[in-house]
């Protein structure tokens, strides 16, 4: 039996999964916290990442080891492999301005053409062009440019600043994968190339950039192979095992929709990001920013915990009474609009009721993301079925409503730490030669009920906010 490491450094935690190779059967399991904040100094991550293994019994005998990660975060180092400051991640939105100049210099049209997306304030490329402005000194500085999983696997391999390393700090040992590069926007997912001439738009000048491995390419770690890691969504696409007419939701800090195809995909309106996955094909992706605290805040509005909230929205009938929650209480990603606030919408005398409430943040919630698995269904990607993941996918009112807001069959699988699985997944097939074909478990298929009048109201009241 060889066991193999997936770890997914995520914005709240790292978690660390020991799986059996051949079987996938869990060996071993570990976690450790991560810091708050839209900023953090990585070498929190790496603190974390040895707690989380070393919970997880530690690297002795595994075989391979691959990290997911947030996506889009901002790591920059100097010539000597330092953090140069703490690095912004995928939700830090103040560089939604430098989002703006580059769409301007370059065009939507021809920035989506090149890179697959159209440059918001999550991708690393708007960052960079905020550090060239706002920290004109710290960009001067930067020699290269990496994300958080592309770190993190250098660090494991021994890499990293002279004294705090085994092997210093050769900046062009930095590796990532297609997933995560292609959320970088200067990437191209089409071509597999870095997009030099923006990159050098976004920081002011060329530095080194993390070697672009494939699908089941590794590199030397001390006594293991390493995998090229993913992104995260690509990863928990991965532990899915996820196929062309699969659409996964994941219910979590963020919401993200996400399908596998086997082509690339372009969405010039910038609603749909045109990513690549961690098995060589590609990964259209909507991303929302306010997904399960939706739930969480207003459960804490009306005082219950989540077993009473659900009771609650199921108490409701579908539509609520006619109340919408628009729920941009941090600002959005999709559709582009940092600034925004949420919205309650529709309230009448009769329908404030603490069971609408509760089911129009859930509607709420969840129609944000119906509206992206259509947007990607208008690119003609297939939809056979929605797979529904994340802290809140457990929720019994979130899997009721998913019936009645998504038009595609709902299958909720078992709960699980899917971006550490698939980062397993991907440590198993660079050690075998083969993609793992582990079993994945269901564990509820909620009656198909849809009703397109709950999008349609959501859509409308969305469009005024």
């Amino acid at each position: 039996m060889t066991g193999v490491i997936g770890v997914d450094s995520s914005t709240q935690s790292c978690k660390v999964v020991v799986r059996d190779a051949d079987s996938g059967a869990l060996l071993a399991s570990g976690r450790a916290a991560h810091p708050d904040g839209t900023e953090v100094d990585p070498a929190h991550w790496w603190t974390a990442l040895q707690a989380a293994l070393g919970e997880a019994g530690g690297l002795e005998g595994v075989g391979a080891v691959s990290i997911g990660g947030q996506q889009h975060g901002m790591v920059v180092l100097d010539a000597d492999g330092r953090v140069i400051r703490p690095a912004l991640l995928w939700n830090d939105t103040r560089s939604a301005g430098a989002a703006c100049d580059l769409v301007a210099e370059v065009g939507g049209d021809a920035y989506v053409a090149r890179t697959g997306v159209l440059p918001v304030a999550s991708f690393t490329a708007t960052k960079l062009r905020w550090l060239r402005d706002a920290e004109p000194e710290n960009a001067g500085r930067v020699a290269a440019v990496c994300l958080p999983h592309d770190w993190l696997t250098w660090r494991l391999r021994g890499y990293g600043p002279a004294g705090e390393s085994r092997l210093g700090p050769v900046l062009e040992e930095l590796v990532t994968d297609r997933s995560d590069a292609s959320g970088t926007a200067y990437w191209s997912p089409s071509t597999g190339d870095y997009d030099r001439d923006l990159f050098v738009r976004a920081l002011g000048h060329d530095a080194v950039l993390p070697r672009v491995l494939g699908a089941a390419e590794s590199v030397p770690g001390p006594g293991f192979l390493v995998g090229p890691g993913a992104g995260d969504n690509a990863a928990a696409a991965l532990g899915l095992d996820a196929r062309p007419g699969d659409v996964a939701v994941s219910l979590g800090t963020s919401g993200t929709v996400f399908a596998a195809t086997d082509a690339p995909v372009g969405d010039p309106t910038g609603i749909v990001a045109g990513f690549a996955d961690a098995t060589g094909g590609f990964l259209p992706l909507v991303c929302t920013l306010n997904a399960a605290r939706v739930l969480d805040a207003v459960a804490g509005l009306l005082g219950v915990d989540h077993a009473e909230f659900a009771r609650l929205a199921l108490a409701a009938a579908p539509g609520a009474g006619g109340a919408v929650l628009v729920p941009y209480f941090e600002g959005e990603r999709t559709p582009n609009r940092p600034d925004a606030t949420a919205t309650l919408a529709g309230l009448t005398l009769a329908s404030t009721t603490r069971p609408n409430l509760a089911r129009a943040a859930v509607e709420g919630m969840l129609g944000g993301l119906a509206a992206g698995v259509e947007a990607v269904r208008d690119l003609g990607v297939g939809v056979e079925r929605i797979l529904l993941i994340g802290g809140a996918a457990a929720n019994p009112a979130v899997q009721a409503i998913a019936g009645q807001v998504f038009d595609a069959p709902v299958q909720v699988p078992s709960p699980g730490e899917y971006v550490a699985d698939g980062a397993a997944r991907q440590a198993a097939w660079v050690l075998t030669g083969r993609r793992p074909t582990w079993p994945v478990q269901l564990v509820a298929s909620p009656a198909r009920d849809f009703r397109p009048e709950i999008l349609a109201a959501y859509r409308e009241v969305a469009s005024r906010c």
